[in-house]
């Protein structure tokens, strides 16, 4: 009697958990649904055509960076215990192929210090190259590729003279040491000038456009992928990109580059006279007159034989100023580093009109062929 009684509850109970086994199962297909809409990859939007001012810019870095490089030199260092000599890094820059007989323009400190370099192309192979000419100066340097087999063609060479503040420049490069980076921006400013290691530099091009550690000696273009510059320096208490950039104007380095490819340095054009800066002031102020006093003219230079007069000592023991130059061309001159850069715009044998005080009163123009520095 009392198995007979139990039945109806065990019924019972596995009807209930029956039932229950399966609401949880519906509930769970119910759910499921919404769990996997969550986890599913959400639909690819089509995207919008390129813009105008996109699709140039993509072309010039298409059409341009194949022919952008990254430039590394390495030093010998040797294993005091072992006697081994192994090559370490010694330091990174970029630079751009300049003709297709494999000479590259980069700048001068990025191979400061060393007769070789190693040149890594956007396809990967890298290359033996060779230091061929530089100007301290101007940083700019020349390096040639020891093989030119299958090179990028050379980049395309536009002026910086007709350069307007505002217009979009673009500029390939390797900063930090990742290669071929693209930034845009604009000229900023023109005609700069900014101290440098050796010198002052002069007539620079400065932009917006990020130029970072490893952007040296790389093309700063314009939107048709000319080269108006090669990116030379940043202003950044942190030596990172400020927003403040500096590119060497082409038309420098059009001048700079051909003359360090025949001589291996730059030569400039030269008046043949020896001045002092210190002296040209003191004399300047006494006269209250500003140029340069020429203080010596090399027997057989331009100055020489335009009739330039130097300063001497009379029989008597005095002192007779030599003339005063006080502009060239129409292009004031008050030191050594207004002259050097006025004659820098000059090649050999160009005639330049130079005005200058003679005897402290009697202003004169005299004309003035130019011959190279020896």
């Amino acid at each position: 009697m009392m198995i007979r009684s139990v039945r109806p509850f065990l019924k019972h109970g596995l009807f209930i958990t029956a039932g229950g086994f399966l609401c949880w199962l519906l509930l769970s297909l119910w759910q499921q649904p919404a769990v996997s809409e969550a986890v599913k990859a959400r639909q690819v939007s089509k995207a919008a055509a390129f813009t105008h001012d996109e699709e140039r810019t993509i072309h010039v870095f298409e059409r341009n960076s194949p022919s952008v490089v990254y430039i590394a030199t390495t030093r010998r260092v040797m294993d005091l215990w072992t006697r081994n000599i192994s090559e370490r890094p010694s330091g990174s820059g970029t630079g751009f192929i300049w003709d297709r007989t494999g000479h590259i323009v980069t700048n001068y400190h990025v191979v400061e210090g060393h007769r070789s370099a190693k040149v890594r192309l956007s396809d990967q192979r890298i290359f033996d190259a060779e230091v061929v000419g530089a100007s301290p100066e101007h940083d700019l340097a020349v390096i040639k590729l020891t093989d030119t087999t299958n090179i990028p063609p050379p980049v395309r060479i536009g002026s910086s003279h007709d350069l307007k503040v505002g217009q979009k420049v673009l500029a390939i490069g390797n900063p930090f040491g990742l290669d071929h980076t693209l930034t845009v921006g604009v000229v900023s400013a023109l005609d700069r000038s900014i101290d440098a290691a050796r010198s002052t530099m002069e007539g620079l091009i400065q932009t917006d456009a990020a130029i970072n550690p490893g952007n040296s000696g790389g093309p700063l273009l314009d939107s048709s992928g000319r080269v108006i510059g090669v990116n030379v320096a940043i202003y950044s208490p942190s030596g990172a990109s400020a927003g403040i950039g500096f590119a060497i104007p082409m038309d420098t380095v059009n001048r700079v580059i051909p003359r360090l490819i025949q001589h291996g340095r730059y030569v400039r054009p030269i008046l043949g006279i020896t001045m002092n800066d210190d002296v040209s002031r003191q004399v300047s102020q006494r006269l209250n007159a500003k140029g340069i006093l020429v203080l010596r003219v090399q027997p057989g230079s331009p100055a020489f034989q335009a009739g330039i007069e130097g300063t001497e000592f009379s029989a008597a023991g005095d002192l007779m100023l030599g003339d005063l130059i006080q502009s060239i061309d129409d292009k004031p001159v008050q030191n050594n580093s207004d002259l050097t850069a006025i004659l820098d715009n000059y090649r050999l044998d160009d005639v330049v009109r130079v005005r200058l005080l003679r005897n402290g009163k009697q202003a004169l123009e005299v004309p003035v062929r130019l011959t190279l520095q020896r």
